[in-house]
């Protein structure tokens, strides 16, 4: 496949195509997408230092790709229905700095995928279709990406591509997370950003064959002249397999005051939306990090209808627990705490006075604990547009 900076439209014939292909997708199901995954990185090795070749392993990624393939032919005919998913694809790829020339390479590697998958169902026609609708789908995601170099790169103290920052703190936040302050080597400003919002991150670690980029929450207010990440030591399981996110364990074990990291500016489409109406902060372990950057900012502004609801494995698991605690004494917010070993689980109808009708809900942690949280607010009759929510990794839907 090769790809021109030109405008490429869809007709109703390739509509009808693409629609019609869609049994044998879901057929194919996520095997697909990792027949697709595999070929790439064998014909194309040099992409193993972009992918994140741990979500690989899990299989996460594979998954996360079928359905996203899918949703595309689904929804073909009414493209405004991912908005909200390009727009995610889309700052997450400005934090591995994709270009154009990547979409060269997977448009390619997908047209191989179905035609090697089904050689009789994939027909000049279907090509032909297929060609024409990734072509058009990576246009879109090619100009929105180009806008949001451009805005970071304009923007005060921005930049484009890694800068490199100096690990100045490194502080343990609870048993499994430990926060890392950022500095500019430089010495200028950082661009700020939206709380909620992530940096990207490149290293390479010593057990690693490949550069490696994470996405991780900035957990504080912005303020100019540096950065927090906070990061869990990760133990990742697939069926009865488990093993070490290399890069969190890395960062924990490894990682010390003075060492060079080079960073991407903050990306995402996770953010609190200044309101005046309550607003309802929902984390549970790790998850506090976006959500702790939005209470700071809360903080700061000296808003007072905030409800802060955390829950966690153990006491000891409990992250930002005195930084928290100072915020909800000085602005009178509503706090609760969930331990999984003593209290439970989170259970939103024992706490009273939630603001169901006009509050705004931001929520981050877990996949369960989310569909568990989400479950809860549409039995209380919480709209969706007023539940903004957040999913490491390769994204999901509640």
């Amino acid at each position: 496949m090769e790809y021109r900076r030109k405008k490429i439209m869809l007709n109703e014939q390739h509509i009808a195509v693409i629609k019609s292909t869609i049994p044998l997708l879901e057929s194919a199901g996520p095997a697909l997408t990792q027949y697709f995954y595999q070929r790439m990185f064998s014909h194309n090795p040099e992409l193993k230092d972009i992918f994140n070749m741990t979500h690989q392993r899990t299989g996460r990624q594979g998954v996360a790709l079928f359905e996203a393939v899918a949703a595309y032919a689904k929804n073909i005919e009414n493209l405004a229905a991912l908005s909200q998913a390009v727009e995610r694809i889309a700052h997450k790829h400005t934090s591995f700095n994709i270009q154009p020339e990547h979409y060269q390479i997977v448009g390619h590697h997908l047209i191989e995928t179905l035609r090697e998958l089904a050689p009789e169902a994939f027909t000049p026609e279907v090509e032909e279709a297929w060609t024409a609708a990734y072509l058009f789908l990576a246009q879109i995601f090619i100009d929105r990406e180009e806008a949001l170099y451009q805005l970071n790169a304009s923007m005060n103290g921005g930049w484009r591509g890694t800068r490199d920052f100096v690990v100045a703190n490194k502080i343990q936040e609870s048993q499994f997370v430990t926060s890392f302050e950022l500095a500019p080597a430089d010495g200028k400003p950082v661009v700020g950003y939206k709380p909620g919002q992530y940096l990207g991150i490149e290293v390479k670690p010593t057990n690693s064959e490949n550069v490696e980029i994470r996405q991780y929450s900035l957990s504080q207010a912005p303020n100019g002249n540096h950065y927090r990440i906070s990061v869990k030591r990760e133990l990742l399981q697939k069926g009865d397999e488990s093993f070490q996110g290399k890069v969190s364990n890395y960062l924990h074990d490894q990682s010390q005051v003075g060492d060079v990291i080079k960073v991407y500016p903050p990306a995402g489409d996770f953010f609190y939306q200044a309101t005046d109406n309550p607003v309802v902060l929902i984390a549970a372990g790790v998850g506090a990090t976006p959500i702790q950057a939005m209470a700071q900012t809360l903080a700061a502004q000296d808003k007072a209808n905030v409800n802060y609801l955390y829950a966690c494995e153990t006491e000891t698991q409990h992250t930002f627990a005195s930084e928290t605690q100072e915020m909800v004494d000085t602005h009178g917010w509503k706090h609760q705490v969930w331990y999984r070993d003593q209290q439970g689980i989170m259970d939103l109808k024992a706490i009273e006075e939630l603001p169901m009708v006009d509050g705004e809900f931001y929520l981050c942690g877990p996949l369960g604990f989310m569909e568990h949280v989400v479950s809860q607010l549409d039995e209380l009759g919480v709209a969706r547009e007023r539940v903004h929510y957040e999913v490491f990794g390769p994204h999901a839907s509640l």
